[in-house]
C-alpha cells in the first residue's frame, strides 16, 4: 500500500511539473504584438557658406625668374579679387609648389637615353571662404578676366555648405518622429488596435542632396556640396506595443 501511494504521488508530481514547464515554455516564446513604423523629416534650404579654390602657375628655365613671375601673378590675383569686393582677410594663398618639367630623350635609333630638362614649374593655390555666397559665386564665373592681365588662373567649382547644420538635423529628427507617431496612431485606429508604449526608436541616415537632382541615396549618407540649394532628409523608425 505504501509503495502504491508513493507511486501515485510521484506520478502526480511528474504531471504537475510537466504542466508548469510547458506553460513556462509557451509564455517564454509568446511574441508580443509590435507595430513598426517609419517617419520622414524633410526640408529645403539654401547654403550660407561658399568655398572657392583655384590656382595659377609659371614656368621658366631659371628658378629665380619663375618665382618673380609667380609673385607678379599673385599680386594681380589679389588686387583683382579685392577690386571685386572680396575682403582681403578671406583670401588665403597656400605655399608655392615647385616641380620640374621634363621630357624623355631618345637617340636617333630610338633608344631611351634619359630626361631632358625643360624648366621649373611653380604653382600656387588660393582659397576663399565667405558667407557672401552670391558675390563669390559671381566672381568665380568672371575670373577668366584675369587672362587679360596675363594670368592663367585655373578655377575650381565652388563648394556650398550650411553653418546651421546641427540645428537643422535636430529639427528634422523632430519632424520625422512626429510623422512616425501620427502614422502609428492612424494605423492602430484603422485596425481597431490600441497603441501602447514606445518600445524602440532608431534614427536613419542623414541625407543632403541637391534640390531637384537625380542624386542617389547612399547607405552611408549623402552630403552634397556642389549645389547651393539643397534638400535634407532623415528617417526615424519607431516600434510600439499594441493591444
Amino acid at each position: 500500500m505504501k509503495n502504491t501511494l508513493t507511486a501515485i504521488i510521484f506520478g502526480v508530481a511528474i504531471i504537475a511539473a510537466a504542466y508548469l514547464l510547458g506553460d513556462a515554455f509557451v509564455n517564454r516564446n509568446a511574441k508580443s504584438k509590435v507595430l513598426s513604423i517609419t517617419g520622414l523629416g524633410e526640408t529645403d534650404f539654401t547654403s550660407d557658406l561658399i568655398v572657392w579654390e583655384g590656382n595659377f602657375q609659371k614656368e621658366n628655365e631659371n628658378l629665380k625668374v619663375a618665382y618673380a613671375a609667380l609673385a607678379e601673378d599673385k599680386k594681380a590675383v589679389h588686387d583683382y579679387l579685392v577690386s571685386k569686393g572680396i575682403d582681403a582677410e578671406n583670401i588665403v594663398f597656400n605655399a608655392v609648389n615647385t616641380g620640374e618639367n621634363t621630357r624623355a630623350k631618345y637617340s636617333n635609333d630610338g633608344r631611351y637615353i634619359g630626361q631632358e630638362f625643360l624648366g621649373y614649374v611653380l604653382s600656387q593655390s588660393i582659397k576663399i571662404e565667405s558667407t557672401d555666397v552670391e558675390k563669390v559665386e559671381r566672381i568665380s564665373r568672371e575670373v577668366t578676366e584675369l587672362l587679360n592681365k596675363g594670368v592663367q588662373f585655373y578655377s575650381q567649382s565652388p563648394r556650398y555648405y550650411y553653418t546651421k547644420l546641427a540645428d537643422l538635423k535636430i529639427e528634422l529628427i523632430k519632424k520625422a518622429t512626429e510623422d512616425a507617431c501620427a502614422r502609428a496612431e492612424m494605423i492602430a485606429s484603422n485596425s481597431g488596435a490600441k497603441l501602447g508604449e514606445l518600445s524602440n526608436a532608431n534614427m536613419g541616415i542623414f541625407q543632403i542632396t541637391g534640390q531637384n537632382s537625380n542624386e542617389e541615396y547612399s547607405w552611408g549618407g549623402t552630403f552634397n556640396t556642389s549645389d547651393k540649394d539643397k534638400t535634407a532628409r532623415i528617417t526615424v523608425k519607431l516600434e510600439y506595443e499594441i493591444d
